[in-house]
């Protein structure tokens, strides 16, 4: 099974060379490695290119958001299964993607996810809050529940299938697609029970109450725009549900 790991990155050269190193250190021997940068302003793509072949594939041009750059790695990759690691991120030791690989084929599935760790920004060893993802039961999305998205690994065909990130929105596609493949058509899922991916604080959709709000706002978007209608209480249980991560850590 190739697995193809897309990083999308913009003016990211103090954090991408950790996200790099962890890809590259993987023991799994078939990962095609993908980075789509923004046209970078800064030593981003410098610390890229420093990699050489090590990183399969690089384009580095103007996109229209974080969304439109993983439509152009998904339209990149060829491998059977598909994970995006943003360059903030860094996966959490070497064993990550084999055991991704196992999962996917001890089970079947056509979809995984696993936990993760926020750390803090300046001390990547420092966790912050952990989101214990769980196992999957249809009808989860009803109560507020998502995967981890920096966890989610996807079999190319479900792209091909049900298409890729909505542009329409700026701070929720992520949520979408994994609604649209997940709660709407149902794929075959899978849950890894171990912290896989570790996450810097300061996403965009977290850096401040106001943009959990806008957030929460494009996640009503998502439904409607799929045709699906949540439960009174569903898009409010998603944010406290991050507030009880914390109580949990």
């Amino acid at each position: 099974m190739k697995v193809s790991i897309i990083t999308i990155a913009f003016n990211s050269a103090g954090t991408i060379e950790d996200t790099i190193k962890s890809v590259i250190a993987q023991n799994y021997p078939d990962i095609e490695y993908i980075i789509v940068d923004g046209a970078s302003k800064d030593h981003t793509m410098d610390i890229v290119r420093s990699y050489g072949s090590k990183i399969t594939k690089v384009i580095s041009e103007k996109d229209k958001g974080i969304y439109d750059a993983m439509n152009k790695g998904v339209g990149l990759a060829t491998g059977d299964v598909i994970g995006i690691l943003n360059s903030d991120d860094f996966y959490a030791d070497e064993h990550v993607i084999s055991d991704v690989v196992q999962a996917f084929e001890n089970s079947g599935a056509e979809g995984l996810y696993a936990d993760l760790v926020y750390v803090n920004r300046e001390l990547a060893n420092k966790v912050v809050r952990t989101w214990k993802a769980g196992a999957y039961r249809h009808g989860q999305f009803l109560s507020g529940w998502m995967p981890p998205h920096p966890t989610f690994f996807v079999r190319k065909s479900c792209y091909e299938k049900f298409g890729s990130y909505t542009l329409e929105l700026k701070s929720a596609a992520d949520y979408e697609l994994m609604l649209r493949f997940i709660h709407k058509h149902q794929i075959a899922m899978t849950y890894l029970p171990r912290v896989i991916t570790k996450m810097r604080t300061g996403g965009q959709s977290n850096v401040t109450m106001m943009n959990r709000i806008k957030a929460n706002m494009e996640d009503r978007k998502a439904w409607k725009m799929n045709g699906l209608h949540p439960n009174f209480l569903t898009l409010t249980r998603k944010p406290v549900s991050k507030i009880l991560q914390f109580l949990k850590s």
